[in-house]
Formats: C-alpha cells, structure tokens, sequence
C-alpha cells in the first residue's frame, strides 16, 4: 500500500537527515506510478546511490549505516534493544497510523492535501490524487483497522505513542544521550503526521511530546536537495 509505503520512506529520510547526507526526493504519483516505471521493483522506497539500487527501508538503512558508523559488538545489549524497537516500528506501529490518518473522509482530505502540496503532480494530478485517493484509502483504512484487530484508533494510536515513552525509560533518547537508528525510525514515521489532527492528537494526550521536541531539535534542518 502507498501510504506504508512512503511511511518507510520518510524513515529513510529521518536517517539522512541526521546524518547530514544530501539527497534528492521523487515523489511516486501512486495512480500512475510513472515515476519508478523504469525499476524492476515497484514499491517505494528505493534509493539510488551511485547507480545502485536499494530497497526495503530496513535493509536500505542497514547497509548506509554500515558505510558511515562504527562497528559495534554484535552481541551487545544495545544494539538487541534497538533491533526489537526497529521491529516493533515495522510490525506494529506504522499499521496504527493509517487507520487515524484516514479516520474520516476530513482527516483523509487532509492527508491527501499535505501529500500533494509536496508532490510532483500537475494541477489535474493533484485534484485527481486528492480527491481519489482519499476516498480509497478512507475505505481501506477501515479494512486495515479490521485487519489488525483496532476497534479504536485513536486508542491504539496512544497506546503506542506511550509504549515507546516507557520504552525510553526515562533516557533523553533509546540510545542514551543521542539517538539511534530505533529513535530515528519511530521519528521518521511520525514526523508526516505531526502537524495533522492524528499526530496533533497524540501529542497533546500521551507523554511523547517531549520526547518529539527533542528529536526535531536533535535532526535539525533537512539535507533534502531541492529540485
């Protein structure tokens, strides 16, 4: 599905950000998808790096975060504590956030509005990405909210938003005095939804407030190169 899709995606980006590593953004036009008609893979994300193919937003950041930090042990503590959070990112909390972005037909408008106004869409592209795939994924926010078995969205979606404060402990960040790749993974997918009512919601009624602030503050400015 797109919106998962490009939840990974934005992970990715959250990645590069902090690390301060310019990149360049497409935006897949999810009606047509144009844009990777060229790639034998069609999922986003893929990235390009120097003519090399990467794909699946885990192994991506896997393989450039092998490239540009230190080893670790591959035994420690930590680094299970990270891998279990990057999990639970993948398997549990992105399937939360469609059903609250896609709510109502409203909340879903305004996704769609957020979504077009970054993309690479003709005027046309626009009216017709909005509008449409609002009304489906509306329809199919429900059939994932039965899915995996949420009578409540906003509920869930609080639920996990306080799992993770717990899961810090009382630390600054999962990685102690700076984040790590589990950090910058719960941040990645929840920086799109910020400033929607779902993610407006969440911060004024669970504890993740804080926590967001300081990861803002800690990523800083986008690398993104603008086109």
């Amino acid at each position: 599905m797109w919106l998962m899709h490009r939840l990974f995606a934005l992970a990715i980006s959250a990645f590069l950000d902090y690390y301060d590593i310019p990149y360049k953004v497409v935006e897949v036009n999810p009606l047509s998808k144009r844009e990777i008609k060229w790639s034998d893979y069609k999922k986003v994300p893929i990235l390009m790096v120097n003519d090399e193919q990467l794909v699946d937003s885990s192994a991506i950041i896997d393989k450039m975060s092998d490239k540009i930090l230190p080893k670790k042990s591959a035994d420690s503590a930590s680094d299970d504590e990270e891998r279990k959070w990057r999990q639970w990112v993948d398997n549990h909390l992105v399937h939360v956030l469609s059903p609250n972005i896609y709510r109502s037909t409203s909340e879903a408008l305004e996704s769609f509005d957020y979504i077009t106004s970054n993309g690479n869409f003709s005027f046309t592209e626009k009216l017709t990405v909005k509008y449409a795939g609002a009304a489906a994924m509306y329809f199919v926010s429900k059939k994932l909210k039965k899915r995996h078995n949420i009578t409540d969205e906003r509920a869930a979606l609080y639920e996990a938003a306080e799992t993770w404060v717990d899961g810090l402990n009382g630390r600054e960040f999962l990685g102690g005095s700076k984040p790590n790749l589990a950090d910058l993974a719960v941040f990645g997918v929840l920086r799109p939804i910020r400033y929607l009512r779902s993610g407006r919601d969440m911060v004024e009624n669970t504890r993740i407030g804080e926590w967001y602030t300081r990861m803002e503050n800690a990523v800083g400015e986008s690398s993104r190169i603008k086109a």
